[in-house]
């Protein structure tokens, strides 16, 4: 007879990490955004210029008094706002790959001064012909810049409008790729018990199958901060089995704040990271807190686990950015979300509407 294997023993791999964005190998595949700055296709070139050459005969129209005089002046100022659009355009384009990697805000300013450089070089353009004198610069930057910020906007919301597609294709993908190391743990951690902890053991299996049920399901819009606490549970009483007493978890839980939506699977990777940062890289093990409370018609949630000594808030990073940039899809400006590392501690805080 074989000997039965000791649950504590086997790998220290990752168990539900092979299909959430917890995984850092498979999240740093798949967690490319949409490009902002996806500006070198002709379609969006098109549409660029003749939205700048629409703004401008509109406003030669405040200053022209016949129609001969708003041809001329038109044609006059497409000579310099046709090469800046141009220049704004082929800037994004031959930039996009180092803009892209800018935190958000320094995107719209990265963008909004290539803009006014844009602006300012088409003015130059117009004084250089002797055609505009005295040569406005000051307004051509700021219409530069104000112009580049409407394009910016097009030019998010056609990508936002692109990443919920691109994030379910993501997450099927993720979900599918179930590796083999994962069920092997969790099955031999359930023989290692069928003896001696029968009870034990189907529980292990209930758990295991409940978390495959939600995995490989369908992809849904939401789901409610409950079933998402529910499926958090399942997935540590199977780390329970793997770690014992080096895995800590207190649980502070507000019954009011349940039906808060969340996209799925977002609460887990959350969870798997505190395990996977907290308690595999050290000896002694980790303490895990995750709480939830309702404060009027907000829901904050807090994911916090101590970490071995030495250890920083490296790590962590590519698995956030998942779930920050899929809150944010669904809650938009209305969610917030935040990491703070101190004195050993690493602390995930979102809030959502209740």
């Amino acid at each position: 007879m074989k000997p039965v294997p000791d649950p504590k023993n086997f790998g220290e791999s990752t168990l539900v990490g092979s299909f959430i964005p917890g995984d850092e190998e498979e999240a740093a595949r798949l967690s490319t955004r949409t490009s902002m700055f996806d500006a070198c296709h002709v379609g969006v070139v098109l549409r660029a210029v003749l939205f700048v050459e629409a703004v401008t005969g509109v406003c030669v129209m405040f200053a022209a008094r016949e129609p001969l005089d708003w041809l001329l002046s038109f044609s006059l100022l497409t000579g310099g706002v046709l090469p800046a659009t141009l220049a704004w355009l082929i800037g994004v384009c031959a930039l996009k790959g180092h803009l892209n990697r800018l935190e958000s805000s320094h995107q719209w300013v990265a963008g909004i001064v290539l803009g006014a450089v844009s602006g300012v070089y088409g003015c130059g353009l117009l004084a250089l012909l002797g055609l505009l004198q005295p040569a406005p610069w000051w307004a051509s930057a700021a219409a530069g810049a104000l112009l580049s910020a409407m394009m910016l906007a097009g030019l998010f919301w056609r990508a936002k409008a692109r990443t919920p597609a691109a994030t379910a294709a993501r997450l099927a993908e993720l979900q599918s790729r179930i590796r083999p190391h994962f069920l092997f743990n969790t099955l031999n951690s359930a023989i290692a018990l069928v003896r001696a902890e029968p009870v034990k053991a189907e529980a292990v299996l209930e758990d295991l199958s409940e978390l495959f049920r939600h995995a490989l399901a369908d992809p849904a819009e939401s789901v409610t901060l409950g079933q998402e606490i529910a499926l958090a549970q399942r997935y540590l009483a199977i780390e329970q089995i793997r770690f014992g007493e080096r895995l800590q978890v207190q649980w502070s839980l507000d019954a009011n704040a349940e039906q808060a939506k969340l996209p799925p699977l977002l609460l887990q990777p959350l969870v798997e990271n505190a395990v996977r940062h907290g308690v595999e890289p050290s000896a002694s093990g980790a303490q895990l807190k995750i709480s939830t409370l309702r404060r009027g018609s907000t829901v904050v949630i807090k994911v916090t686990n101590s970490t071995p000594a030495g250890a920083g808030e490296r790590g962590h990073g590519l698995a956030l950015a998942n779930v920050r940039e899929r809150l944010s899809l669904l809650h938009d400006v209305e969610a917030k979300f935040k990491t703070v590392f101190k004195d050993g501690i690493f602390q995930v805080r979102l809030e959502i509407p209740a």
